[in-house]
């Protein structure tokens, strides 16, 4: 399936970090906390608007590659060295050894782990179908607290030390990042409101399959956390987010307790975080866990197979709210599965977090 948007999809900026974590560390009397939270936000801030403005533009993004669609990867990592020029130095092309950095290996793997997913359990060559170069640069700013896809690259920050450590230690995050590119060259969802918190919600979906099936996991042994290993000892919490249990992920004195709802009854209204995109996406989340557990096996073999179809299938319009994305599951588990246990497992998944599909 191609991508929708002929012309080239319009370009996002997508966070791993919410604003609301980072307005909330930027209030701290600790200036160990509050300096970089607020720095980041403000960073985070002026690229987004510049991504607006290259929307607005239609100035097209990343560039396919032309030909038979590649079966292997191709990788190019960049040290920032702690500035904020991008990509920054180029340390390891495809097929290079391992350097001496750390963060450069893992988001060399974690890049590697989203593609081979894609690629040998959908039949899809990278993001955009076409084998397109995957880009990452690590080190980026000085304790930048987050980690982002720009609609034409990965970028990480080391973290603070203080609340998060380095952003490459994840492979959800990596691999939740690189999925808003996927997001953005099929579907294209509207990054606000409730096709905001969907385009979210299946980068968490990605994120969390590419971490279990790197590890061989089934969906009954994987934790379902998004970012576990991210936060610093000091925090009271084990993850950003959770996927089987939203609002559970942290309850910390300085970052205050995890928001995410779990059903349509506690559906938040904000004008913040482009309608709590980063907040309700808790909501199909926890229908994804409930379907993959119910099914049992390996989350990505009918579970996530629903999800990509869906997200490929060319009827997902950019602005779907969650019924409608719910509908298109139930109809996608019907085509691939017949009228058997899939469906009725993704009716009733969708039913219990309060969210129709007829």
């Amino acid at each position: 399936m191609q991508p929708r948007l002929s012309n080239g999809p319009s370009p996002v900026f997508c966070t791993i970090v919410p604003p609301q974590i980072l307005d909330k560390l930027s209030q701290s009397g600790d200036p160990l906390l509050s300096g970089p939270a607020r720095r980041t936000l403000e960073a985070d801030a002026a690229k987004r608007a510049r991504r607006r403005l290259t929307a607005l533009a239609g100035v097209p993004t990343v560039r396919s590659t032309a030909g038979t669609p590649p079966t292997t990867p191709h990788r190019t990592l960049y040290d920032c060295r702690h500035g904020t020029d991008l990509p920054g130095h180029q340390v390891r092309d495809e097929g290079e050894e391992p350097t001496q950095d750390a963060s450069v290996n893992r988001a060399y793997a974690g890049l590697g782990a989203t593609f081979e997913l894609l690629h040998k359990e959908y039949g899809r060559s990278s993001i955009d179908g076409n084998g397109l170069p995957l880009i990452g640069s690590v080190h980026y700013d000085e304790q930048y607290n987050n980690a982002f896809f720009d609609g034409e690259q990965m970028v990480f920050g080391d973290g603070d030390g203080e609340i998060f450590l380095d952003f490459t230690v994840a492979i959800d995050v990596i691999a939740h990042e690189l999925a808003h590119g996927l997001t953005q060259y099929t579907a294209n969802l509207v990054y606000e409101g409730q096709p905001g918190a969907l385009n979210e919600s299946v980068s968490d979906v990605f994120g969390a399959l590419v971490k279990q099936y790197s590890l061989g996991q089934s969906a009954r042994e994987a934790d379902w956390l998004i970012g576990a290993g991210l936060l610093a000892p000091r925090v009271s919490g084990v993850a950003l987010r959770s996927m089987k249990a939203p609002g559970t992920a942290y309850d910390d004195d300085v970052l205050g307790k995890d928001p995410q709802p779990a059903t349509m009854d506690d559906y938040i209204e904000t004008e913040e975080d482009n309608g709590g995109v980063h907040l309700n996406s808790g909501i199909p989340n926890r229908a994804f866990h409930l379907l993959a557990t119910a099914l049992g096996g390996k989350a990505w073999e009918r579970a996530g197979q629903i999800w990509f179809d869906v997200l490929t299938g060319g009827e997902l319009a950019s602005d779907a709210d969650f019924a409608t994305f719910a509908r298109l599951t139930v109809t996608a588990a019907k085509t691939r599965f017949g009228t058997g246990d899939e469906a009725e497992a993704v009716t009733k998944a969708w039913s219990e977090v309060g969210v129709p599909t007829t």
